[in-house]
């Protein structure tokens, strides 16, 4: 606890602060009030907790704004005072007071804050509906709850639970309305439960457009992840994505996630791997993602109407195709191939893993989905992999739903081929959406395919890139080109094939890629040093 506590008193002038501090230490209301009250120090032996508490009056009339910030930043518990029966000085807690201190306090201070409503006598004349009713009202001249308001401050300040503490006293004192009205401010309903309303507000998504985080949202989350990465390791450890999620009801990320984003050595999420499945939630499902914002508070924390200010809906993809542009940040690429191809293994490989950490993956936690950054020109894109079931005979809209295919076979098996050309033909071959290739386990000896055609000549007769060998089975992490190529592909579908099959259009990608890379750790790390 402790060992002191001190009082600051805040507002417009006139609202009655120095009222109220002097009408504590007389206990009657002062016939001649000065600018501005000296300071006074209570006693421990006097006060109900047993601590010297020092309060502190401010007049604009007598000090400086230096001065006030000096006290503001001594301070451990700030009372705002506005008089009742004026609006200004109402108005001004918002537009000036609270501001004030918010920028002369440290980020993680925390200092709190007590509304006082003076002035009770003219409490029936006053414009009140212009405020929240969260305030106790209190009057100097008939000494109207002062003691009150200081033992509350001292409580805020005292005990971690304060705001608990200061509500179980509203409670007591009859006040329910003043925890309901906060209660219901941050989404609750009568039954203790954040509502409907709240967790899912209204987000209209066109056919063919997609959802993304925005700017705002990407910060809020950046913040959240920055004040539970404890250790600054830019990782979070199983206790820190506890402590994250402790204000879900159940804990939304299963141990499958590991294996969808970016891990570190010891397997836990990295911050680009944080933002990676936030990104997918946003891409996949909309309103899961809505809800988790809600739970994390993002429209109370961001000042925003709802969580449906942190989502850009996209514009649909024609209009993309035919202005031959996308300002889209993330890309789906559907990768088929028939059992035992490589898929899983394509997909492991765009998180960093080669072939012996994969076989480290219980198959309860294995994922059908991977989720990363690639840079094309310079630019920072999510390019989303999800691996489709291979059943040739029925495959869903979603399964056909992509910016650009993936067609992977293994180079090894003389029969695995043939089920990527049936796919293609039956589903693609008429399609704008743009096909690769993928000729898996490169590190093996190639055999003959049995198909009709070759692969390289079937990849000419419908005009696609010659096929990519790929393998995952390296000593280090395995290669990222390709996936650089793919999210190339996916942005610009309109790109001719003779353009594909130019090295220099590809090295042009490849180069981008490089140098962002290289420049984006760099700043990351300036940008650690801070945190």
């Amino acid at each position: 606890m402790r060992k002191d506590v001190r009082i600051l008193l805040v507002g417009e002038p006139k609202v009655g602060k120095t009222s109220l501090i002097m009408s504590l230490v007389s206990e009657e209301f002062p016939d001649v009030v000065p600018y501005r009250a000296e300071e006074i120090t209570i006693p421990a032996d006097v006060t109900p907790e047993r601590v010297p508490t020092h309060i502190v009056d401010y007049s604009d009339a007598e000090q400086t704004d230096e001065q006030l910030f000096q006290e503001i930043s001594k301070a451990n518990v700030i009372c705002i005072v506005y008089a009742v029966n004026n609006k200004k000085s109402i108005e001004k807690v918002t537009s000036h007071w609270i501001p004030l201190i918010t920028e002369n306090t440290d980020k993680d201070s925390r200092v709190p804050l007590i509304l006082v409503g003076n002035n009770r006598t003219w409490l029936e004349h006053s414009s009140m509906e212009t405020i929240l009713p969260i305030i106790e009202p209190c009057s100097a001249k008939n000494l109207k709850n002062i003691s009150e308001l200081f033992y509350y401050a001292q409580k805020a300040v005292l005990h971690p639970t304060g705001f608990l503490f200061l509500h179980t006293l509203f409670i007591q004192r009859g006040r329910h309305e003043t925890t309901w009205t906060v209660l219901r401010r941050f989404g609750y309903d009568d039954d203790l439960e954040l509502n409907q309303d709240y967790l899912f507000p209204p987000l209209k998504v066109p056919p063919d457009c997609t959802t993304e985080l925005n700017h705002n949202a990407y910060l809020f989350l950046q913040s959240v992840f920055d004040k539970h990465d404890k250790d600054r390791d830019c990782a979070l450890s199983p206790d820190e994505l506890s402590d994250l999620f402790d204000v879900f009801p159940y804990m939304p990320w299963g141990p499958d996630v590991n294996n969808t984003v970016c891990t570190n050595e010891q397997g836990w999420i990295t911050y680009q791997g944080y933002l990676s499945q936030w990104t997918l939630t946003t891409y996949l499902d909309v309103q899961r993602c809505l809800e988790y914002l809600g739970y994390l508070g993002y429209s109370i924390i961001a000042e925003q109407e709802s969580q449906a200010a942190g989502i850009t809906v996209t514009r649909d993809k024609k209009i993309d195709l035919q202005k031959k542009q996308t300002q889209r940040s993330v890309f789906r690429c559907n990768v088929f191939g028939d059992v035992g191809s490589g898929k899983s293994g394509f997909l492991q490989a765009f998180l960093g893993h080669n072939l012996v950490r994969q076989k480290t993956i219980r198959e309860e936690h294995r994922s059908y989905y991977a989720i990363s950054t690639t840079y094309v020109y310079g630019q920072e894109k999510y390019l989303l992999l999800h691996e489709v079931f291979p059943d040739f005979d029925y495959l869903s809209d979603a399964d056909l739903a992509c910016d650009i295919v993936c067609l992977v076979y293994d180079v090894s098996n003389p029969y695995s081929f043939e089920y990527c050309a049936k796919v293609f033909k039956q589903y693609f071959m008429d399609s704008k959406t743009p096909c690769m290739m993928i000729a898996t386990k490169s590190d093996l000896p190639e055999v003959k395919q049995m198909y009709g055609s070759s692969p390289l000549e079937f990849c000419r007769r419908h005009k696609m890139p010659p096929p990519q060998s790929f393998t995952c089975n390296t000593a280090a992490a395995p290669s990222k080109d390709i996936y650089t190529k793919l999210t190339t592909m996916a942005m610009h579908p309109h790109v001719s094939q003779a353009d594909l099959k130019n090295s220099t259009f590809w090295l042009r990608a490849s180069v981008g890629a490089t140098v962002f890379a290289v420049l984006g750790f760099a700043m990351y790390r300036v940008l650690l040093k801070p945190r």
